[in-house]
């Protein structure tokens, strides 16, 4: 429903499989228990564990493998596809497989941590992370819910604010904080050592619209609303509990939560050094 995996999406790996002569089992999941049979395909040991499914699977996978695991392709095959289209961008799952199977190369992707919970691309923490709920609610043809979580987000959009601290720098306040993994940013490399950490202190429909505007125009990082910095390691905490989003997710947190960010989480098989895909 939500992604670009067909029916015959099974056969296709076989059969790929098959014309590369690697031994291989495929598990189709249908309205199953994906974390039990992610745990079972690693537990096998493979050398590679393929995803072809969501940024919500493929964030499982890449936790239960870790850094020590095997290899893992989380190839597109969801709603946004974040994580699948930053290693190997919008080419078609099936072209993206063959084409490290054929010649790809060993890549460290780092990980980005809220509350304990992993994300591989990108976070965003406040109270205008409600919007994807009235997103989700179109996605499946609910209009009515989708009205309603549009009245409530749109009611608490400037209200909820959060304080945070990146690293040792001091206390700020923001509407909303960004934090970007190296593999996502437009600012660090992918060898960066931190988080691209946003803070958007956006404090009426005004100012808002003028984020808006800077965002299509430029970059929103030019705002004046926006304070960029790199964060290894930071606390937020707010009066209320937290909303937040990671990699396409949603979350309700404390009022108090950790950012955290590892370099080496885990090992992607990815298109070799100026493949294109």
């Amino acid at each position: 429903m939500s992604g670009s995996v067909g029916p015959g999406a099974a056969d296709q790996l076989e059969a790929l499989f098959a014309e590369f002569g690697l031994d291989h089992a495929v598990h189709l999941i249908v309205d199953g228990d994906v974390e039990t049979a992610a745990r079972a395909a690693i537990d096998a040991a493979p050398d590679l564990v393929v995803v072809v499914a969501g940024d919500g699977t493929a964030r499982l996978v890449a936790d239960l493998c870790g850094p020590t695991g095997p290899l893992v392709a989380p190839l597109s095959g969801g709603t946004m596809n974040k994580l699948g289209h930053a290693i190997y961008g919008p080419t078609p799952w099936r072209e993206a497989l063959a084409c490290v199977l054929a010649g790809g190369q060993v890549r460290w992707i780092s990980r980005g941590d809220v509350d304990g919970r992993g994300f591989y691309c990108s976070a965003v923490l406040g109270s205008p992370v409600l919007w994807a709920k009235s997103r989700e609610a179109i996605r499946v043809g609910k209009l009515g819910r989708a009205w309603v979580h549009a009245g409530v987000a749109f009611r608490r959009t400037f209200v909820g604010r959060l304080r945070y601290r990146f690293d040792s720098a001091d206390a700020g306040r923001a509407l909303a904080i960004g934090l970007i993994c190296p593999l996502m940013s437009r600012v660090f490399d992918d060898q960066a050592g931190a988080l691209e950490a946003a803070a958007l202190d956006v404090r009426s429909a005004k100012a808002g619209l003028r984020l808006a505007l800077t965002t299509v125009l430029s970059d929103w990082r030019d705002d004046p609303d926006v304070t960029v910095r790199p964060c290894v390691g930071g606390r937020v905490w707010s009066r209320e509990s937290i909303h937040a989003m990671l990699d396409g997710e949603l979350f309700r947190l404390g009022r108090e939560t950790r950012i955290g960010f590892t370099s080496q989480a885990f090992r992607a098989l990815a298109p070799a050094a100026g493949e294109a895909t």
